[in-house]
């Protein structure tokens, strides 16, 4: 299975980067070292040092021991309609995309393009299926890289992307818009602050309901809050755990999850342990 795409340190860093909490401060409330502080953000395991940090970061101590110690992984998800792609970029990280298909008319939809997307047109190819529209969660290059190559390879595709965060010969659509695949009905959430206008797409019809997230929400981890680290998770909140327990969740990074996984386990949101 692909391993999660972050661990304590990282969701301490991201934390720290959108809080604007300097280490000094974050020594002083909690009375842990400074030094142990910098080791743990260099990623080394100190039980300790995280159960007396994490409060004061608004985190899961239990859930951050417990991405520290590494003894946690989603269930697979095995749901016939979806297929998670997973791309390498650079070297550097890898992404996913996901195929979305209707079984009955075998309309489908690709989420992002991921780093490559040979992998996901062969599959269009092996199911036999029409692709019909490529949804863009967000514009950050490692979502977007291959959109020509799609396009090139299905001419008549719609490739759709929220009006805030435009490109190039897409067409463009406010939050709250509602789309099809064969018969299944997509819906619109905005979950921005990692990126201007994030997108959530709620996918229902198949034999669970699917929520193809971007980078707004990772398993036992969610995105820096590049444009907004309150907006980040106050949008996960309302647009996201608000969804049905059982929902899937599809990231841009790192394993599927589901909703009430991440409510279990992940350390960004306390309130629901």
């Amino acid at each position: 299975m692909i391993e999660l795409e972050d661990y304590f340190e990282d969701v301490v860093g991201k934390t720290l980067r959108g809080t604007g909490m300097s280490d000094e401060v974050l020594s002083f409330l909690t009375g842990v070292d400074q030094s142990t502080i910098v080791q743990v953000k260099n990623g080394e395991f100190d039980e300790v040092a995280l159960r007396a940090i994490a409060p004061c970061l608004g985190l899961c101590a239990d859930s951050l021991v417990e991405l520290g110690q590494r003894s946690w992984h989603p269930q697979k998800v095995d749901v016939e309609g979806l297929f998670q792609l997973n791309t390498d970029f650079h070297g550097e990280m890898t992404v996913n995309s996901y195929l979305v298909w209707d079984p009955q008319t075998k309309k489908a939809a690709l989420f992002d393009t991921g780093a490559n997307a040979d992998s996901a047109l062969l599959k269009v190819s092996e199911l036999g299926l029409e692709l019909e529209t490529l949804f863009i969660t967000h514009t950050h290059l490692d979502h977007i890289v291959d959109v020509q190559k799609v396009v090139a390879a299905w001419p008549s595709i719609q490739v759709r992307v929220n009006s805030k965060e435009a490109i190039s010969k897409a067409e463009r659509f406010c939050v709250g818009e509602s789309f099809s695949i064969g018969n299944l009905q997509v819906a619109t959430r905005l979950t921005w602050g990692h990126s201007p206008a994030g997108t959530t797409y709620v996918i229902d019809g198949l034999s669970r309901p699917i929520a193809v997230v971007g980078d707004a929400l990772f398993a036992q981890s969610m995105g820096g809050g590049v444009i907004s680290f309150q907006d980040a998770l106050s949008t996960n909140r309302s647009e996201i755990f608000s969804l049905e327990n059982q929902t899937v969740i599809c990231p841009g990074h790192g394993p599927m999850t589901t909703v009430g996984e991440e409510k279990a386990h992940n350390p960004f949101f306390p309130e629901y342990k």
